[in-house]
């Protein structure tokens, strides 16, 4: 198996010490900073399957030296981010 087209996973740990995985679908890197466009894993197919389809964008921050991922607070930068994002998606997956 090519390793080369394995997806990008990530774990998050959030604010009650929870878990939560996620793929990493897409990265922005521009004069505004880093950017991940991420998509959550499930364990359970049911919930899979139930999911809604939405995906999280967070920053890329440093904070005492070591990386660190941050949900975006400026509601402007985010509708930004999201239309790139899914101008990007709709590029990679329209069928010609």
């Amino acid at each position: 198996m090519d390793k080369d087209f394995a997806p990008d996973l990530i774990t998050l740990i959030d604010d009650e010490n929870v878990e939560h995985n996620f793929e990493i679908i897409d990265t922005i890197e521009n004069e505004k900073g880093i950017f991940y466009a991420l998509y959550p894993i499930f364990d359970d197919a049911d919930a899979a399957v139930a999911d809604d389809g939405e995906y999280y964008i967070m920053e890329v921050i440093e904070e005492d030296g070591e990386e660190q991922l941050a949900e975006v607070d400026d509601d402007a930068l985010l509708d930004e981010l999201a239309e790139i994002f899914e101008k990007r998606f709709e590029e990679l997956f329209s069928e010609e």
